[in-house]
């Protein structure tokens, strides 16, 4: 089946939404304050371009090569045993058991934009409590929003490459980097600017960990979208004759620039209005709230703002995470694009729901198993297993199962002289360091 092409400029900016999501302003700056600040920061960039630029650039090689979904492109690429490389193409399947969870937290978000604009908590207690309560009793109010983020995402996914992702990005990314580009220029004029590039910047190595290195290594690659074979449902839409090298270094630069920009705006109001940059996963729906509040009128119009940000980072994440298997079932089983987006989506959202009312203090002993309820079960086992594994698969098939000509053809006019270091990146470094984040983050290998 023919699959519509994307524009370079509309991959480009396709592929950096799929890249740009939750992990660059919510995830990336709270993992920095946890672990140190400048010298995670600096592990940070090496293994973004040692491991998930590498990682990134098999992906795409895979579906700019198989022109298919994700299952077909491995069977179709794969030298022998196709029979058993297609399942390496079923790590699309990551994506929407991600997007199961993932929809949910894009309700908060829609609910807080919300909060933001009428009234936000007046302290740090005020704001954990109101987050609790939502999460355990307004089941009703996330059943909403959570409504509200199924029908967004799959109207995009209906519409096809062109007219759905591709629109979406080429509206949304430019107002995402307005937003957070204007947020950063108003805290350059800020005392607590100086004080959160010191935190970023200035390595104080003796706070660094084994743990950091490992979290470092995950995290480059969560916020890449490895993994779920969205980069390489995408890159099957490439022109021909596209520059892979060049299309993966702006995505790649894009998803760092805005991890690094909202990290630096975001600690800076931190720092001036004296909160904690250690925060944890609360910093951004408990913390910051509470820091919006102090800045009066203003902080209001910021936390509107910054949510809406969120919310479209969390959007352009959240239709790379499923298009994935609306594609496999659009080849695989010919069903119109219609039928396949909402079967898909209609997944995500009811299985959705469980996750969404197993945080419930009504329903979550009910949907509690061992150490985690189920939203977490889901979180846990996509983040810790799932993406690492489908990284690893498609590492060991470029790497090692593809002819190295045929690799070689494409990418080494790309590359020039630095495509020996790429290729050694990708056989040994790359699997060696996800082989060591799964087998960490499962409990198996401590430091």
């Amino acid at each position: 089946m023919k699959i519509a092409r994307f524009s370079r400029v509309g991959f480009i900016l396709a592929a950096a939404g799929s890249a740009v999501g939750l992990g660059n302003i919510w995830k990336f700056p709270y993992i920095t304050g946890e672990n140190g600040g400048g010298a995670f920061v600096f592990v940070y960039l090496i293994t973004v371009l040692a491991i998930g630029f590498s990682v990134m650039l098999a992906e795409m090689l895979i579906g700019y090569l198989g022109r298919r979904d994700s299952v077909t492109s491995f069977e179709e690429l794969a030298p022998r045993h196709k029979g058993a490389w297609k399942y390496g193409g079923f790590m699309s399947v990551a994506g929407l058991l991600i997007m199961t969870f993932y929809s949910v937290v894009i309700g908060w978000i829609f609910h807080y934009i919300a909060v933001a604009a009428i009234k936000l908590p007046d302290s740090v207690p005020a704001a954990e409590s109101a987050f609790t309560h939502m999460l355990q009793e307004g089941v009703l109010t996330q059943l909403v929003y959570h409504t509200i983020a199924f029908l967004v995402v799959t109207a995009v996914l209906v519409r096809g490459i062109k007219g759905g992702i591709e629109r979406l990005n080429l509206i949304l990314m430019p107002m995402l980097f307005l937003i957070v580009g204007g947020m950063f220029l108003y805290a350059l004029n800020l005392d607590g600017f100086s004080k959160a590039w010191a935190f970023m910047f200035q390595p104080e190595w003796h706070k660094l960990t084994s743990d950091s290195f490992v979290t470092a290594v995950g995290h480059a690659f969560f916020t890449l979208s490895l993994g779920m074979g969205a980069i390489l449902t995408y890159s099957a839409s490439l022109p021909k004759k596209s520059s892979l090298v060049r299309s993966a270094l702006a995505v790649v630069a894009l998803d760092t620039g805005i991890a690094l920009l909202a990290g630096l705006m975001l600690f800076t109001f931190l720092f001036e209005y004296g909160a904690e940059p250690s925060a944890g996963p609360g910093l951004v729906f408990i913390s910051l709230p509470a820091v919006f509040y102090e800045m009066g009128i203003l902080g209001n119009f910021f936390a509107v703002i910054f949510f809406i940000a969120l919310a479209f980072a969390g959007l352009t994440s959240a239709v790379s995470l499923v298009e994935p298997m609306v594609q496999y079932m659009i080849d695989r089983f010919k069903m119109p694009r219609f039928l396949a987006a909402v079967t898909v989506g209609l997944f995500f959202y009811f299985v959705g729901i469980i996750a969404l009312l197993s945080n419930s203090s009504e329903y979550g002993q009910m949907l509690t198993f061992g150490s985690r309820n189920f939203f977490d079960w889901i979180d846990f086992i996509t983040a810790s297993i799932m993406l690492p594994l489908g990284g690893l698969i498609m590492a060991i098939f470029v790497g090692h199962i593809m002819e190295k000509e045929r690799v070689e053809s494409i990418l080494k006019p790309q590359f020039g002289k630095l495509f020996g270091v790429w290729y050694f990146s990708l056989r040994y470094i790359a699997p060696v360091g996800l082989v060591t984040v799964m087998l960490h983050l499962m409990g198996i290998l401590t430091f």
